[in-house]
């Protein structure tokens, strides 16, 4: 266990500051929702290692040994994946708290069940080679959502106002090639940007975002109506997950193999990631709610959201540990 083991303690104690997270996604999908299956329990997924339980529990069976019927959709954009599962195209997703509650406006309907991942070292701060510290004046790329919310802490973190550099949006993959071309100064952004930035000699990490106190959570969603209807079902896909998580953190290496052969990630990059991140179903709680208000005032701030969404029902507090009794 890479984060929760060494600051569990810190991060309830940094409460507001526990959230953030997009679906950590970084390609293209190559899948459409048009594969799926009809009569298949649709479960929306990322292209990354931070999806590494979902391929895990698909590659073993899991699933189907829990009498469950599931097609993984992937898709290259966190965004992207709750958009479908409030058209009703997918019935689950795994996303990130940030991109969650950014789509709560448009969704009231949508309900986080529980937390399947947090980390604080899987996403980090890239400077172009030469710069060691953000100031004001520098150029930042971001993508809407963790990855911009994450910029700003570090800014923050270093006494520089977000406001006093210039932010530059666009996708993660373009974000190696804008350093290199010094079109951008630095970015923060989960796995593998960092990497591909150090092996191409365009960058180097200077902080991960626990430094500054600030940890992501994945959480499986779906809405209010699926939820109500299938109930049962939602449970054995926690209970699945839950053993799925168990695997990933026992066998890095088995984790690894599953996520390349569903997303083509290298293996190497999947027991790093492994290394960095902390699998493993958790409840949602009070506290979550409290830190999750840090993540709609941000949204508030920049113009995202302009209504207080009703978090109390969005996030089931003890959801899996009262619908597995």
């Amino acid at each position: 266990m890479a984060w929760r083991s060494r600051s569990r303690t810190a991060a309830l104690a940094a409460a507001v500051l526990a959230l953030m997270t997009v679906g950590a996604c970084s390609r293209p999908a190559t899948h459409s929702t048009a594969d799926a299956a009809g009569g298949a329990l649709r479960i929306a997924v990322g292209i990354d290692a931070s999806y590494a339980p979902f391929f895990v529990a698909d590659r073993k069976g899991l699933f189907k040994d829990a009498g469950l019927d599931v097609q993984l959709v992937q898709f290259g954009r966190g965004g992207e994946a709750v958009d479908a599962l409030s058209t009703g195209q997918v019935q689950v997703a795994g996303s990130s708290d940030t991109t969650t509650i950014s789509q709560l406006r448009q969704n009231p309907s949508l309900r986080a069940m529980y937390s399947y991942e947090v980390s604080g070292d899987y996403i980090k701060a890239v400077l172009r080679k030469g710069i060691d510290a953000p100031a004001a004046g520098q150029k930042f790329g971001i993508v809407p959502g963790l990855s911009q919310i994450s910029t700003e802490k570090y800014l923050e973190a270093h006494g520089v106002r977000p406001d006093a550099v210039k932010m530059i949006t666009a996708t993660p993959t373009d974000m190696p090639a804008l350093l290199g071309r010094g079109d951008i100064d630095g970015y923060v952004l989960w796995e593998p940007w960092p990497a591909t930035a150090l092996s191409q000699g365009t960058g180097h990490v200077v902080a991960r975002t626990g430094d500054y106190n600030w940890l992501y959570h994945h959480w499986a969603i779906t809405t209010q109506p699926w939820l109500s209807a299938h109930e049962d079902t939602a449970r054995k896909v926690a209970e699945v997950l839950d053993k799925a998580t168990q695997l990933v953190e026992s066998d890095p290496r088995a984790a690894a193999a599953a996520t390349r052969s569903a997303v083509n990630v290298e293996e190497d990059q999947t027991v790093t990631a492994v290394q960095e991140i902390d699998f493993g179903v958790q409840n949602l709680t009070a506290a979550d709610i409290a830190s999750a208000q840090s993540v709609v005032d941000f949204y508030t701030k920049i113009g995202a959201l302009s209504d207080q969404p009703d978090l109390q029902s969005a996030m089931l507090t003890d959801w899996y540990k009262k619908s597995a009794q």
